[in-house]
């Protein structure tokens, strides 16, 4: 008997799906049980990339998720309603789910998994973060007997690109966001890329798989790459680094609060994620035993993402076609406790921060001893040139708590000899 499948949506990720599942030659002969039952659109009427009998589509996606036949709802429709409650009401009816919802995932898992494990289904979402790339199979399973300390990762394809481009062009940001938003890299309303939101989704997925916990979204730190400017870009060029966007999770020992943290960062040049670059994603885990390991691959797209999602089908497909009324311990979400989660003010880091001061002797030892007040430790000191009539400073601090940073920047601005600080960026 064939695995009865409804698929909610029918945009790119949802035809790359049906795409790959209509052509199973070469593929693993487990997705011949696969049949595509019922497929929810917007509207009947749309010309589309994939061909499906009349009677498969329909615009009720209530009703696919209350069709006794439908033994899989993948829900690839986005955003957090009505997709939450299609999702609750799938699982409420006994139904396994296969979701590429971080947004949904990162806002609404505590209910989400707690009604999945009273009905004794499973919710899988490989296809939530770094689009093509295993990485969440690989959390839950291989890498699940090590002890995870930090995992680090570009999973934003569209701020990549753009500060990739910036980087290789000595462009502006606005003026990359616009070829971006052109060629269709970046959304119209970039807001959830560009200031992080995405990013921090995803990151507080991935953090809950490996650290074993619930991650409260507020708690996570979120900031965007709005203000990296190309004159930023140069002066890292210049030390030896390239910013990226980073999402941090880290953990300092097995006791400590969790950093939980989205933000542009300087990335020395010998790192592995330096490389990365485009709309390329990687995520770089580290535990113990293991050392480290990166995963790197496509962070989007309907191929790539769809490969994701039907992986978790396959995986399911397998479950239902293996007779046992117990849960699979490695399938299912198993933690119920919120991780803690250590404010921003506690983090332990280096800092690069650019200052624009007035032209008078002594200002380098004047931030000096400022920095000196609160056991700020300068790595490098550059002096670099005049920008109208005023004279650029840079910075680069061995690691420093934020909170007492901020406060050595708090006294630095009050000096009468600084103009601005127009950037300051953490470093990895």
């Amino acid at each position: 008997m064939g695995v009865k499948l409804g698929i909610l949506g029918l945009g790119t990720v949802g035809t790359g799906t049906v795409q790959l599942l209509q052509d199973v030659v070469g593929r693993n002969p487990l997705l011949q049980e696969v049949e595509i039952y019922r497929v929810g659109v917007r509207s009947l009427a749309k010309i589309r990339d994939v061909e499906l009998p009349a009677d498969v589509l329909t615009t009720d996606l209530e009703s696919i998720v209350n069709d006794p036949a439908v033994d899989i709802v993948v829900e690839l429709i986005g955003g957090l309603e009505p997709a939450r409650s299609l999702i609750l009401q799938a699982l409420n009816n006994g139904k396994h789910v296969v979701t590429a919802n971080k947004a949904a995932i990162a806002r609404f898992g505590a209910e989400i998994f707690t009604t999945a494990n009273q009905a004794g289904v499973y919710v899988m979402l490989e296809a939530a973060v770094g689009g093509g790339i295993p990485v969440i199979q690989p959390l839950k399973q291989s890498l699940s007997v090590n002890r995870i300390h930090t995992i680090t990762g570009i999973i934003n394809g569209t701020t990549n690109y753009i500060l990739t481009r910036m980087q290789t062009e000595g462009s502006n940001f606005s003026d990359v966001l616009a070829d971006a938003q052109r060629l269709g890299y970046a959304e119209a309303d970039p807001t959830a890329d560009v200031d992080g939101l995405d990013a921090a989704d995803k990151i507080a997925i991935l953090a809950s798989l490996g650290f074993d916990g619930r991650i409260n979204l507020e708690d996570v730190y979120c900031e965007g790459i709005r203000q990296v400017s190309k004159t930023d870009i140069t002066y890292a060029e210049k030390l030896g680094f390239v910013i990226k966007l980073l999402a941090i999770a880290k953990q300092y020992t097995p006791s400590s609060p969790l950093s939980v943290r989205v933000h542009p960062t300087l990335v020395a040049k010998t790192h592995p994620l330096a490389s990365i670059n485009g709309v390329y994603n990687a995520i770089l885990v580290e535990g113990e035993p293991i050392g480290q390991v990166m995963f790197f691959g496509p962070g989007a797209g309907a191929g790539a993402t769809a490969s994701a999602v039907t992986s978790d089908i396959l995986n399911l497909v397998a479950v239902l076609k293996t007779s046992t009324t117990n849960p699979n311990p490695l399938l299912i979400c198993g933690h119920q406790d919120y991780c803690e989660i250590a404010p921003i003010t506690e983090l332990v880091t280096r800092f690069y921060a650019r200052f624009l001061t007035k032209d008078q002797p002594g200002v380098i030892g004047k931030l000096g001893t400022c920095f000196g007040n609160y056991g700020v430790s300068l790595e490098s000191v550059v002096q670099t040139g005049f920008q109208g009539g005023l004279a650029e400073i840079v910075v680069v601090t061995h690691d420093v708590r934020e909170g007492d940073f901020r406060q050595a920047l708090t006294e630095i601005q009050n000096l009468e000899a600084i103009d601005s600080i127009p950037s300051l960026l953490r470093v990895l």
